[in-house]
């Protein structure tokens, strides 16, 4: 063990970080991204931001390539997100709006091409991983903040400070909901009780903003995040005092939402559809009609969809699926289905091949961080069965996450290694009752 140990040590040894102006305009990106400070400063409109950082952080990549300073093979996910892009494009000429499809696919979704190789690439060590996983969780808490400070509200329910995709009630619930075990990951990892503390506050905020914006979405991925993080956190990771105080929040919660008559009827319309009081004006058989729309589209083309971006324009109906996985399938066709869900498969599976990772069962930070990571995924996950996020960058921000976290693990490990073949299922019960080796001495 005195071996590994030291060896290990000598691998996670920090080094010099290569690409540092590439990595601090990605850095200002993100902050940028999550905290859109132009929607609250009016002047800074004038000002393309994200797109001059952004353009900065892709020519410092470009320029670092050139030197060949990075010797780096590409993983399979980004591989397939390319090929995703290229399918995409691909499928223009057969879009029901050309026009339209050609500004999804080159306008939005080659954003979420950019970042994810931006990320993959330049980002080097943990060190560099942790601080990108902090500034978007800190600015999303900013986010959250700016929104019940201003309580800007549509229909009684709770708007985003900010425009663009945190403006939208659902849209900012459901992102509070994955980047929260974000930020219950820092409240365990803070070490002075000021930092605890104020990410406490913010986590607090955040629900308190979820249950503001009525949203019904948000709210599955939000309890979705929370059992997640309890189960890894608290059960497989033996902190007793958040079972504890997840139990008094509940009770809260529960007199919050009692209290509440409004909201109390619209978590009730998640089981009864558009219940008398719930303001739910048909929306749940709105959104299953969209889903049998969309499944139409997906089987009437099945190969190139009809177009990214043309689902509202091609169906009359001016709205989006609001489901990811059947807007890619109708809008890309089934190719862009499955290879989206061959991404998101290859994300879990590098956060779960981490675990047999000598790393990851010698270093806290390493296992909190990663366990946070696989919640917010699968809140992700949820959360998108609600709402249409396929063309947006924070997918694609965790997937190019998890891609350089099992990277960078695989290398810190103590001979740099592929982990060995075994089911986490099996790893779970080792770690329980112990080895067969351990029970024979």
């Amino acid at each position: 063990m005195a071996t590994v140990a030291a060896t290990m040590e000598r691998n996670i040894e920090r080094k010099p970080a290569r690409n540092s102006l590439a990595y601090n305009a990605l850095l200002l990106f993100t902050f940028l991204y999550y905290t859109r400070p132009e929607d609250l400063i009016p002047t800074l409109g004038f000002f393309p931001l994200e797109k001059i950082i952004g353009g900065v952080a892709f020519l410092a990549l470009i320029s670092t390539l050139a030197s060949r300073t990075v010797k780096r093979k590409l993983p399979l996910e980004l591989k397939l997100l390319f090929l995703l892009f290229i399918h995409l494009a691909i499928s223009i000429p057969f879009a029901y709006w050309r026009g339209g499809a050609f500004v999804t696919v080159f306008e939005r979704f080659y954003k979420g091409v950019t970042v994810g190789f931006l990320v993959t690439l330049v980002v080097e060590n943990f060190d560099q991983l942790r601080r990108l996983l902090w500034v978007q969780a800190a600015s999303m808490v900013a986010t959250t903040f700016a929104s019940l400070a201003l309580h800007r509200t549509d229909a009684g329910r709770l708007i985003g400070a900010l425009g663009g995709i945190f403006e939208n009630p659902n849209d900012l619930a459901i992102n509070i909901a994955i980047n929260w075990p974000l930020c219950l990951a820092f409240v365990l990892l803070a070490r002075s009780a000021t930092k605890r503390a104020i990410w406490v506050i913010g986590i607090l905020s955040m629900l308190l903003a979820v249950v503001l914006t009525y949203s019904r979405s948000g709210l599955v991925a939000t309890v979705a995040a929370i059992l997640m993080c309890l189960w890894e956190f608290g059960v497989r990771g033996k902190r007793m005092y958040l079972i504890g105080a997840a139990f008094f929040l509940a009770l809260g919660a529960g007199v919050v939402v009692f209290a509440t008559p409004h909201y109390l009827l619209r978590v009730e319309s998640i089981f009864r559809g558009n219940v008398r009081g719930s303001e739910d004006n048909g929306s749940l058989e709105a959104r299953k009609e969209l889903l049998y729309l969309s499944v139409e589209e997906a089987i009437h083309h099945p190969i190139f969809g009809i177009g990214a971006g043309n689902f509202a324009a091609a169906t009359k109906t001016w709205h989006v699926t609001h489901n990811t996985y059947m807007e890619f399938a109708s809008e890309g066709g089934f190719p862009a289905l499955f290879i989206f869900l061959a991404i998101l498969y290859l994300t879990f599976r590098n956060l779960k091949k981490m675990e047999l990772l000598p790393v990851y069962r010698q270093r806290a930070d390493v296992r909190i961080l990663a366990d946070a990571m696989w919640a917010s995924l699968a809140a992700f996950m949820i959360g998108a069965m609600f709402a249409s996020y396929e063309y947006e960058l924070f997918p694609y921000f965790m997937v190019a996450y998890a891609s350089v976290f099992y990277r960078w693990c695989v290398e810190a490990s103590a001979d740099g290694a592929q982990p060995e073949e075994v089911k986490p299922k099996r790893l779970h019960w080792q770690r329980v009752y112990g080895t067969k080796e351990a029970w024979k001495r």
